[in-house]
């Protein structure tokens, strides 16, 4: 769909209905005065911008009060953008309530769990679940849809900004009426609920539906399965928000696609993306780059899920930072090559779409020094320079429009739910951290040169030879019968401590651990062994290991013992096992090894799939592959993961882009430093 946003409603002023990949960024015309509007069309058309998002923080100059609006500016955005061949994705700039909807309406402003009510001054100051704040917010949504129905520089509806960034957890009066509605949803009876939350512990009995608060601030540990329920309510009380403002769009403009822009980046976990995925009719995703050892792997690793998410189909990379962002501790320019790089490794991973926050750096307002396409030194900089030589790169891409990500042999499970209930209080330890082990696999198998996806439970798992599933937390029965189904038709399951303990009311699994999965495994552990913080042990194989570690019985004799542990107080019993099963297996790694440790490990557990590298030997770290496959043909994305030259690998197919670096000792091509290749094979 992305893909053919600008040829299906774009009408752009060449002509073209080809597919294309979208480029571009938010555009604020706002904050500048007329005059600057002109130019900026001018240098969009330079730089190969083919497409913006408008009106997102836009609502205070939409309707300066309550029944008086202003579009004369947009009007004129509008005109000016189509008339330069650049598709608008029209966001409906509910982002940010404007003042004087918030000194009328005080209590659509969120309350944090401590009571204390969030103020305007920045942004998203707005209750998801204030009926207030949906009522004005979907008259604006009704008007801005109503006139711009029919314009020809619309290609998709941008639904609000970034939900949940600032306010995924509001503890407000709402919030609890709310919460208790959808409580009510999922378990109809107060027996049912104080079962799933087992309020038999600590006199939490609930003998009326009014009794019910959300977790707020209180003398201990709030009820875990109380604080699980809060995130998924909290997560579909943003998508409720969702689904109201797409609503009132397919109502009056059917044939406009509509969006949101999810973060798939870093800490951002309150939102259930591979839930809200299916309400929207293409992923989009924002990312920032947070400098690091790993930063790029990180890239990848988000980009990867975005496309897991997205169920291997094009998405739309409506944010990332062409150099230094404003909101890091130190922010830090990016360096000659990373803005290219940074870029097409989102494509690699199948996003359609780059686009960038923002178009023009703003002189004014708290992200005045995040950098942005046309940078405060103007068009004669080297950033813009990069910008536009981006642009040309893209063009020359276009047949990569609308391919998918085609499938690698490996899947990593990534659980929104397991996320959520691992890292709650009161567990074995308080320094587990379930992205940094989903990456850190991530990187061993880059380092490794295998191809590996981010996929979800919703996916199908059998797409997979092998499925790395860390800490998998929360297993219910049904997910626990499909990853028994999983190896008992072949597949290799390879997951890892804190696995497998809880249901989906976060109830242990009783009889041992590791629970749900305990006799897949052929294992059981009766007491975890977490490990203070800079503790480690040593394992038979020369790894270490930190974090965790289980005392393991063996109780299926077929269960193999790979590794063993060296030192510490399971000395000599079973670090990693494994056991065949069907037509598969099932592995446990019961410590964290980190990306050395698993990297050494790997292959003995992708050995009995078969699965290799597909890179020749030299290449297998240094460079990572990805491949997207369609009509257009396979096209193979060759990154060079280091500072330095590498040899551009043989693997057949013509060079679109990159590898442009002088020749090779041996006259072959070569990989500039961050540079990244695409080839094209002929269609399979």
């Amino acid at each position: 769909m992305i893909s053919t946003l600008l040829s299906r409603h774009g009408r752009g002023a060449d002509g073209d209905p080809a597919p294309r990949l979208a480029y571009g960024a938010d555009y604020n015309p706002e904050q500048w005065s007329r005059e600057v509007w002109e130019e900026d069309v001018r240098l969009m058309r330079e730089a190969g911008v083919n497409t913006v998002s408008v009106g997102i923080f836009s609502w205070a100059r939409l309707q300066p009060g309550p029944d008086v609006w202003d579009f004369a500016w947009l009007d004129e955005v509008m005109e000016l953008l189509h008339g330069g061949g650049i598709g608008v994705d029209l966001a409906t700039a509910t982002a940010s309530p404007p003042p004087w909807l918030t000194t009328a309406h005080p209590e659509i402003l969120p309350v944090t769990a401590r009571g204390e009510t969030v103020w305007p001054g920045a942004r998203q100051h707005w209750r998801p679940t204030s009926p207030v704040f949906r009522e004005h917010a979907l008259r604006l949504v009704r008007e801005l849809a109503t006139r711009y129905a029919d314009h020809p520089a619309l290609v998709a509806w941008h639904v609000n900004n970034e939900l949940g960034c600032h306010n995924v957890y509001d503890y407000s009066d709402d919030a609890a009426r709310a919460f208790r509605e959808w409580l009510r949803v999922r378990y109809t009876t107060l027996d049912a609920l104080n079962h799933a939350w087992g309020t038999a512990f600590w006199s939490q009995r609930y003998s009326d539906w009014e009794q019910i608060l959300p977790p707020r601030l209180a003398a201990s540990h709030p009820n875990p399965t109380q604080q699980l329920d809060f995130k998924r309510f909290s997560s579909d009380a943003l998508k409720d928000h969702l689904r109201a403002e797409r609503e009132v769009l397919r109502e009056i403009t059917p044939d406009i696609p509509v969006t949101t822009n999810f973060m798939v980046m870093g800490g951002t976990k309150g939102m259930n993306y591979p839930d809200w995925a299916q309400e929207i009719d293409f992923v989009s995703n924002d990312h920032y780059v947070v400098p690091g050892a790993r930063d790029r792997d990180e890239l990848s690793f988000s980009a990867n899920l975005t496309s897991g998410i997205a169920g291997g189909r094009p998405w739309f990379l409506m944010e990332h930072s062409t150099s230094a962002v404003n909101w890091q501790p130190v922010n830090l320019a990016k360096r000659p090559g990373d803005l290219a790089r940074d870029s097409l490794l989102h494509v690699a991973h199948g996003a359609d779409a780059v686009c960038f926050f923002q178009w023009r750096q703003s002189a004014a307002g708290a992200e005045k020094y995040h950098s942005a396409m046309l940078p405060h030194a103007g068009a004669d900089s080297d950033l813009f320079r990069a910008v536009t030589a981006l642009g040309a790169t893209l063009g020359r891409l276009a047949q990569v429009a609308g391919t998918e990500r085609e499938p690698a042999r490996v899947g990593i499970l990534f659980d929104w739910e397991s996320w959520w209930a691992s890292e709650q209080d009161s567990h074995p330890t308080s320094l587990l951290d379930y992205r940094r082990e989903a990456l850190d696999w991530y990187s061993a198998l880059l380092d490794l040169g295998v191809r590996a996806d981010l996929v979800t439970t919703r996916a199908d798992l059998h797409r997979h030879q092998v499925l790395v599933a860390p800490v998998l937390h929360v297993v219910p029965a049904e997910l626990a019968k499909e990853l028994t189904r999983f190896t008992e038709r072949g597949g290799h399951l390879v997951t890892t401590y804190f696995s497998g303990v809880v249901d989906e009311n976060d109830h242990v699994w009783l009889g041992g651990y590791p629970g749900a999965l305990r006799d897949l495994l052929g294992i059981r552990i009766e007491e975890f062994g977490p490990l203070l913080d800079g503790d480690t042990v040593e394992l038979d194989d020369a790894s270490t290991g930190s974090l965790w570690t289980d005392r393991i019985d063996v109780t299926a004799p077929e269960t193999e013992v790979l590794v063993r542990y060296r030192t510490g107080v399971h000395a000599g019993r079973p670090a990693v096992t494994r056991r065949p099963t069907g037509g598969g297996s099932a592995a446990y790694v019961s410590t964290r090894l980190g990306v050395e440790g698993l990297r050494a490990l790997l292959p003995r557990l992708l050995a009995p799939a078969g699965v290799d590298s597909e890179l020749p030997p030299s290449a297998r770290g240094p460079v990572e592959l990805t491949v997207r496959s369609g009509a257009a043909g396979r096209f193979l994305f060759v990154v060079n993961r280091t500072d330095g030259t590498v040899p551009l690998p043989d693997l057949g197919g013509e060079v679109l882009v990159g590898a442009t670096a002088p020749a090779g000792a041996d006259g072959g091509p070569v990989l500039g430093p961050r540079e990244v290749a695409v080839l094209r094979q002929p269609a399979v």
